[in-house]
């Protein structure tokens, strides 16, 4: 079973930096496309930002030129840098990976850590 375990959330001041971590552990998998979602009070849960296991990434239109998404694949790791932050950056973020197990392909989450943008 692998299980994404994250890290990283906090408190910060608005224009501030926080940099979200996201491991992935277990036996005998491979990882796909690893990403982060965020969930707000009332609202749905949204994709921020993926990356594909060769370097691909994308964004959504509200974090570009803000967050960097990045990983390494020998550590089987997610990073989410997220410089200027908002308010409407406040939410729960969680990690997400494609995995394969031999033949058979799951989708895996986090628990989700919070990060609150807030003066």
């Amino acid at each position: 079973q692998v299980q994404l375990v994250e890290s990283g959330g906090g408190l910060v001041q608005p224009g501030g930096s926080l940099r979200l971590s996201c491991v992935a552990s277990g036996s005998n998998f491979n990882i796909n496309t690893m990403g982060w979602y965020r969930q707000a009070p009332g609202k749905q849960r949204e994709l921020v930002a993926s990356i594909t296991s060769g370097g691909s990434t994308n964004y959504a239109d509200s974090v570009k030129g803000r967050f960097t998404i990045s990983r390494h694949n020998a550590k089987n790791t997610v990073y989410l840098q997220m410089n200027s932050l908002k308010p409407e950056d406040t939410a729960v973020y969680y990690c997400n990976a494609g995995v394969w197990s031999g033949s058979f392909y799951s989708t895996r989450w986090g628990q989700g850590t919070q990060v609150t943008v807030s003066s």
